[in-house]
């Protein structure tokens, strides 16, 4: 993780730098910690910087996982700069900026805002769930020049890596989003796909709920599946294997076809998949089969906060305890001031399975998602019209 410890300051030095400053945008002060969250533009991108001071009076500036942009060297070259503006005494760091990395090429890597209005360029779209070193993706890359596939990571070094491979290789169908797949499926059309592979995902098996298996991945995959397209789930683990037969032979799963292999040797292995293979372990297949033809999804969702602003007092009356409504939940995690008349929020919302991570940014004069909005699906949506009203009644305490 990049980052940046400096010796003791005074960091109410970063409002003062703020309106000469190319870079720092606000200072948002932590409401009972001793924590900062600082505003930066850079590179085309909106993200958060964090600074912690410790015991001792010095500090550790890093940038904020939930803000942050794919790009490393962006994220260094932000802290090297910031440091630079408010001459901070630099102890140590690891922000060191590669110059012979090959560029993270924007054609091919997406946003998950990018889907709302996205053109898809191929008729064909396949999708690879947490692709890891991304063998599998690139090799079915270049085996089906006609299909658009879709590789999910939220692994971010593994995304990189996976971007540079595309540029040397000179595939030019390949999409690369760093994003959690468990809502990315909301994004796509109705049966506009014709495999979906989740390769070895992570078991978890002391934390069954964050698994990407689930009976609302399984009815969100047969819906973006082409009629005839399949779900193929490839595991090393007893545990997922059969937690997986069991969600695809649920009550409530709609009509499809299951099959099952064992020990298959692939076209092409991952250097996990060989280890295990020496060590012997038992390889599972399975594939779900779409056997009809879903109705089209249309979503009219407006993110806005539209008549929201600050009022005063409200940090003092919003409450920190989750609130959990019919199918979704909200939680206002951490609240952070901005001078006299902003507040920053961090939260989390939506789906219990698959929440939401973000900042909303109220002032006097509007409130909105900080940095991108969430995901267009209609839980994220009842949960952001239950805040909407929150703020605009005034009754936080809910």
């Amino acid at each position: 993780m990049p980052h940046i410890k400096v010796k003791p300051f005074d960091s109410s030095i970063v409002e003062e730098k703020i309106p000469q400053s190319s870079l720092l945008t606000f200072r948002a002060q932590a409401i009972g910690a001793d924590e900062e969250l600082w505003g930066v533009e850079y590179g085309g991108e909106e993200f958060l910087l964090q600074y912690k001071p410790d015991s001792n009076g010095a500090g550790q500036l890093k940038y904020d996982k939930v803000s942050r942009p794919l790009k490393v060297n962006l994220l260094k070259e932000a802290l090297a700069k910031t440091a630079e503006e408010l001459n901070l005494e630099i102890q140590s760091s690891n922000i060191a900026i590669s110059h012979t990395k090959a560029p993270l090429s924007s054609a091919y890597f997406k946003k998950i805002e990018d889907f709302a209005t996205v053109v898809y360029p191929k008729e064909k779209i396949s999708v690879e769930v947490g692709f890891g070193s991304g063998k599998h993706l690139l090799y079915q890359a270049q085996k089906n020049p006609d299909t658009l596939f879709i590789g999910l990571e939220i692994h971010t070094p593994s995304a990189q890596q996976v971007l540079k491979q595309i540029e040397l290789q000179g595939l030019d169908n390949i999409w690369v989003v760093n994003y959690d797949a468990r809502l990315f499926l909301e994004m796509l059309p109705s049966n506009s796909c014709e495999q979906i592979f989740v390769h070895f995902p992570v078991p978890w098996d002391k934390k069954p709920h964050r698994r990407v298996i689930s009976p609302s991945f399984l009815e969100e995959s047969m819906r973006v599946l082409r009629k005839e397209g399949r779900l193929e789930l490839r595991t090393d683990s007893d545990n997922y294997f059969w937690y997986a037969l069991e969600t695809f032979f649920g009550e409530d799963v709609p009509k499809t076809h299951v099959e099952i292999r064992k020990n298959e040797a692939l076209e092409v292995t991952s250097k996990y998949e060989a280890r295990w293979l020496r060590q012997e372990k038992d390889i599972y297949d399975v594939y779900v089969r779409c056997l009809t033809e879903s109705e089209p999804k249309t979503l009219e969702i407006d993110f806005n906060f539209n008549a929201v602003k600050y009022k005063e007092g409200i940090e003092e009356r919003l409450t920190k305890k989750p609130m959990v409504f019919d199918g979704f939940f909200i939680h206002f995690e951490r609240l952070f001031k901005i001078g006299k008349d902003q507040l920053l929020i961090k939260c989390a919302f939506g789906s219990f399975d698959r929440p939401e991570h973000k900042y909303i940014l109220i002032g006097k004069e509007e409130c909105r998602y900080f940095a991108s909005v969430p995901v267009k699906t209609m839980v994220n949506f009842k949960a952001h019209q239950k805040m909407k009203e929150i703020f605009l009644e005034g009754d936080l305490s809910v």
